[in-house]
């Protein structure tokens, strides 16, 4: 038997669920394309999409939740393309306050969300 997995979303916890939704919106333009709110108000899913693929940034709010989760030593992200111009997006995620590491030999930066998780931003392909 043979596997073919597929990609389809990621997960991120966070703590102000529309904080984060706001700033995936402002920052990546991710839009929510569906959510999934259990009975009894435990948890909520929001799912971002790009609207171009079918991959999706699964966002999880847990009601119980209050100290920040622990994200190790952060060796792990995300990476989304950005098109258009490529330095205006990262002049407007500067202006924004959320760049946290920038490697121009390497053409490339990373953004902090509000829960400190950190997404690769590189320019798309040509």
């Amino acid at each position: 038997m043979e596997i073919k997995g597929r990609f389809d979303h990621f997960n991120f916890n966070v703590l102000d669920l529309e904080k984060s939704i706001a700033f995936y919106e402002k920052a990546l333009g991710l839009k929510e394309t569906r959510r999934k709110e259990a009975a009894d108000g435990s948890f909520v899913l929001v799912y971002l999409g790009d609207g171009q693929t079918g991959f999706t940034l699964e966002l999880t709010w847990l009601r119980d939740r209050k100290e920040p989760y622990d994200l190790g030593e952060g060796e792990y992200h995300l990476c989304l393309r950005v098109p258009g111009d490529y330095e205006e997006a990262r002049r407007f995620h500067k202006e924004m306050g959320c760049v946290c590491y920038e490697n121009t030999d390497m053409g490339l930066y990373f953004i902090s969300d509000p829960d400190g998780y950190w997404i690769e931003v590189l320019p798309a392909r040509k």
